[in-house]
């Protein structure tokens, strides 16, 4: 994308900029992001040279401050992004609704968007949120949306098919106030397609680790054995985020009975955590999964604990480290999460996968490309910083 040098990029509630990572890929400038979480806001810090982050809550970020951060006036931004946090929508959690005061923080982003006039908008959630409230919440987005001058399309989009080895879906809104078509990405992965990328493709060349073995910086296990982990290696020469959680002696005699391709469902009941030993065959499927190296991940979490999914290594006696996380939602070895353990986790669980986010922002360029009306993506008169 070097011929359109200056496109421009905000993050609101970027976390540890995921998307705006993949836009970056694309060819955007992202030039500030906004989250109210500290490492977080860290991590964005140290992945996003360019941009300036700007923390606390998104209900005391003025629009202006944002203008003044990204160095751009009213109506020069190019795309807006963000992802509201989905807690409120989650079909993970039980108490989810309307009620849940993370459920309007849509409301922010709207505003934000009135005092910024960006070209195009790109709001991303959890599937969760258009069943809330008979689809209100979706409604009071598109019609947000388009009283402030947008035309807007929704999508659900699923990352395995863009090249994500994991199975993760989000509902994406796109939106422009240009004359340009609003598109989402074809699939290129699945049948009749490129091969999933699979578990294996994704960390197979990770170091080996044993049950609460911690480590910062560690050496490759092997080189890249598969363009999925050239591309996210880069020019890392070392591993970072890799250690493991300690597991308590009982997880780890649960483990001895579960196979590749097994769950809890292995497990001898007297092994069983209490709540779970009259559980049905056919509930918490994922729960103590060992999945195996063929296999898509299921969606990474804000804390991998094996209790609650299938995160256990295909082939180590462990659960998954943060960086095989971070693998498994395709960011590349170059971002080093910042914080507590607990705290990588959940900046990786929230993130929006950066090659699904680069997917989308190529067909936000295709769709300008393709229009000769409108202001489409003309570069902003500000130079990026």
């Amino acid at each position: 994308m070097s011929n359109r040098p200056n496109l421009t990029a905000v993050d609101l509630f970027c976390g540890a900029g995921g998307l705006s990572e993949g836009f970056r890929q694309a060819g955007f400038h992202v030039l500030a992001g906004q989250d109210y979480d500290e490492p977080s806001g860290a991590t964005f810090s140290s992945t996003h040279h360019e941009a300036k982050f700007l923390g606390g809550p998104i209900q005391k970020v003025s629009t202006q401050a944002l203008l003044k951060a990204a160095g751009l006036k009213k109506g020069e931004l190019d795309v807006l992004v963000g992802g509201p946090p989905c807690q409120g929508y989650s079909v993970y959690n039980h108490q989810r609704g309307v009620d849940d005061p993370r459920a309007g923080l849509f409301r922010e982003y709207l505003r934000i968007v009135d005092g910024l006039r960006p070209k195009w908008l790109v709001m991303e959630n959890v599937t969760g949120i258009t069943s809330i409230a008979g689809g209100q919440i979706v409604d009071e987005i598109e019609r947000g949306m388009g009283t402030l001058g947008y035309r807007v399309k929704k999508r659900i989009l699923k990352a395995e098919e863009y090249g994500v080895p994991q199975e993760r879906r989000r509902v994406f809104f796109i939106a422009t106030r240009t004359d340009a078509p609003i598109l989402f990405p074809d699939a290129t992965h699945g049948s009749d397609r490129e091969k999933f990328v699979t578990i294996w493709d994704a960390i197979s060349d990770l170091p080996v680790l044993a049950n609460g073995e911690a480590a910062e910086l560690l050496p490759y296990a092997t080189g890249a054995v598969n363009e999925y982990q050239r591309e996210l290696r880069g020019s890392a020469e070392l591993v970072h985020n890799h250690s493991a959680s300690k597991l308590s002696q009982t997880n780890m005699l649960r483990m001895q009975h579960i196979p590749q391709g097994g769950s809890w469902r292995d497990i001898p009941v007297h092994l069983l955590p209490e709540g779970m030993k009259r559980a049905k065959r056919s509930d918490h499927t994922k729960r103590y999964g060992r999945p195996r190296p063929t296999d898509l991940a299921c969606t990474i979490l804000t804390k991998c604990d094996v209790h609650w999914g299938a995160y256990i290594h295909p082939t180590q006696d462990r659960s998954i480290t943060v960086r095989e996380a971070a693998r498994l939602q395709s960011f590349p070895d170059q971002f080093v999460f910042k914080g507590s353990r607990t705290e990588q986790y959940v900046q990786v669980g929230n993130a929006v996968p950066p090659i699904l986010g680069k997917r989308v922002a190529e067909t936000l360029i295709d769709a300008s490309e393709r229009t000769e009306a409108g202001d489409g993506f003309r570069p902003s008169l500000a130079v990026a910083c």
